[in-house]
């Protein structure tokens, strides 16, 4: 699936921004370098709908005072920009720096003219209070300038709809790093977002559709969609591709609803708020989703809320259990599968927790049961380490679709790519390796076969090896087996006939769901516990994905004599070395 399109963002792009994040030098020594973004990510974005908006100014001026006593404008003066948005101000940034003396009245007048939708966004930026700190050092019409130049030009007939979306990326990306913060809460770089939309799209025949949902519910800055969207529309330009969006950051959500207004779409399919506390798409379903929620951060502050919903049982999101406080990453797979309509598929990142945490019985266990036992897994991919700004651990890519294919109903395939990279010549952050074009080919390859053994690629080098399991492998049986109290000559105390059980003695046993348990205790216990009994009445069913020991590869350890004799060669050499600087002949 390999595609032009589908490449890291091209020079040209990085130029532009490049150039856009360097108008902070009029900014230097009144803001801290970390706080350059505060400044450049809003102006960039009140540029670009200057750029759009500047060839239909005038008639939106003209429309405005032959419709403005009406109660009703709004639609008229979209009509005349040809955009979802529009600005009523006489002012264009030329205009603005012809008055230098009123730049801020000025530009206060111009921001004021913008559409409602647009005010949101600002608003989300807390705008109004960067604009009086510019003022304070003076910088205001500095800024104004250099974005007025040809340099600071976003019109779309240089830059197109997609492209001010890489920019606005790699801005955002700029901004995280300065500021060092954790950047992957919002942040997840193309080759990441390239493999799972190919993943999300292969065997679908989108030429018999004649549209599609896609939702992101922590859409972050939106690319994610967007990279959805354009893939799409690469297999079937005449597809309506529908995109949905939550977040709760309030500068990237301002980014995501600015970027859906440039592409036409609709800006309120863009929503703010928290997905887990505030979901704003209660009783939406959608074809496709995918979502790089955040890991390993605790869910306290949404405790009471998500708690509620659980009571719900299946009306709410929640019912299949809740994960441990510490993590709420399985909320968001939850939260998902709630959404997805009954042909509809998800794919999302997740770190090795989900695959394990929890023993039979616990919130994790249970979600996994959930999952596995309506068939909805379908697929897990292992990146491989450093892949991400913010985090060098393992990840994980989680494929669940309500309408598998016959071939793979009840069935799962485990990927392991994470010797499928390719390292990056700089690092940015953490992230050191890339998945390239090739590299996505052979995992999306592997997908497609669906076969149990395969190996894709070179194994002395870059390659994925495929695995395929039955849902039933995943779960088991938690045994607890009892032995006797015995009094102090060894005999059995009984209490109404029956064996009386020593606390101290208990232990569990993990049996196998595909294996009976009676045969199993019979086999593994009772040869070396004759005297134990299983209390049938504490089992629990358990599920777990033990990927690591699933493609664990055993490596012959080094021979003694070998070892022995390295160990002498050290001792002849370190021997050497001290009678010569001692002298010693």
């Amino acid at each position: 699936m390999a595609n032009e399109k589908f490449t890291v963002v091209g020079t040209n792009i990085q130029e532009k921004a490049t150039v856009i994040w360097n108008i902070a030098n009029a900014l230097a020594g009144y803001f801290k370098p970390h706080e350059y973004g505060l400044v450049i990510l809003p102006m960039t974005i009140v540029k670009r709908f200057h750029d759009c908006l500047l060839p239909t100014h005038q008639a939106v001026l003209d429309t405005y005072e032959k419709v403005k006593k009406l109660a009703v404008t709004d639609g008229f003066l979209r009509r005349a920009s040809g955009y979802q948005f529009y600005n009523t101000s006489k002012y264009t940034f030329d205009r603005l720096l012809a008055d230098p003396e009123n730049i801020e009245s000025n530009f206060r007048d111009y921001l004021n003219g913008f559409s409602p939708n647009v005010q949101d966004i600002l608003a989300k930026f807390d705008f109004e209070n960067i604009i009086k700190r510019m003022v304070e050092c003076g910088s205001l019409y500095l800024v104004i300038k250099e974005y007025a130049s040809q340099k600071g030009y976003l019109g779309p007939d240089k830059i197109s709809a997609v492209d001010c979306g890489y920019i606005f990326e790699d801005l955002v990306r700029r901004f995280s790093e300065s500021f060092g913060e954790e950047a992957g809460a919002h942040f997840t770089s193309r080759d990441i977002i390239y493999l799972m939309t190919d993943i999300l799209l292969s065997g679908a025949d989108l030429h018999k559709q004649e549209n599609v949902t896609v939702y992101d519910m922590t859409m972050g800055t939106s690319q994610m969609l967007s990279c959805m969207e354009e893939r799409i529309h690469e297999i079937n330009p005449d597809m309506e591709v529908t995109c949905f969006g939550q977040e709760f950051n309030p500068s990237t959500f301002a980014i995501a609803k600015a970027d859906m207004m440039i592409r036409g779409g609709n800006p309120d399919n863009m929503r703010f708020g928290d997905t887990l506390s505030d979901d704003k798409f209660t009783g939406y379903t959608f074809r496709y989703i995918i979502s790089n929620p955040p890991f390993g951060i605790d869910w306290k502050r949404e405790q009471k809320a998500v708690e509620a919903e659980s009571a719900k049982g299946d009306e709410g999101r929640f019912a299949p259990g809740l994960p441990k406080i510490s993590d709420g990453q399985q909320l968001f797979v939850l939260n998902g599968l709630k959404k997805l309509d009954a042909k509809g598929k998800m794919a999302i990142i997740q770190n090795g927790s989900p695959l394990f945490a929890g023993d039979a019985g616990s919130g994790p266990s249970n979600i996994r049961q959930y999952i596995l036992e309506n068939d909805w897994l379908d697929c897990i991919i292992q990146l491989s380490t450093d892949m991400f700004m913010n985090t060098g651990i393992s990840t994980y890519i989680w494929v669940l679709d309500k309408d598998k294919p016959t071939h793979r109903a009840g069935k799962v395939q485990l990927i392991d790519a994470s010797h499928c990279y390719t390292a990056r010549r700089k690092s940015i952050g953490t992230k050191r390796n890339d998945i390239s074009d090739s590299d996505r080919e052979l995992i999306v390859k592997a997908y497609a076969a669906f076969e149990n053994g395969g190996i894709y690629g070179d194994k002395a080098g870059v390659y994925c090896e495929s695995k395929i399991f039955t849902t039933d492998e995943f779960g088991y049986n938690k045994i607890v087996v009892e032995r006797p109290q015995r009094d102090v000559n060894g005999a059995i105390v009984k209490k109404k006939g029956a064996p009386v059980a020593d606390a101290a003695l208990r232990d569990t046993e993990n049996v196998p769901l595909t294996e009976d348990i009676d045969a199993y205790f019979a086999r593994e216990v009772l040869p070396y516990a004759p005297d134990a009994w299983i209390d049938k009445k504490k089992t629990k069913i358990g599920y777990e994905i033990p990927m690591t020991r699933y493609f664990y590869e055993y490596t012959q350890p080094e021979a003694s004599e070998d070892i022995l004799s390295r160990i002498i060669g050290l001792e002849d050499s370190i021997s050497a070395s001290l009678k010569s600087l001692f002298g010693e002949e």
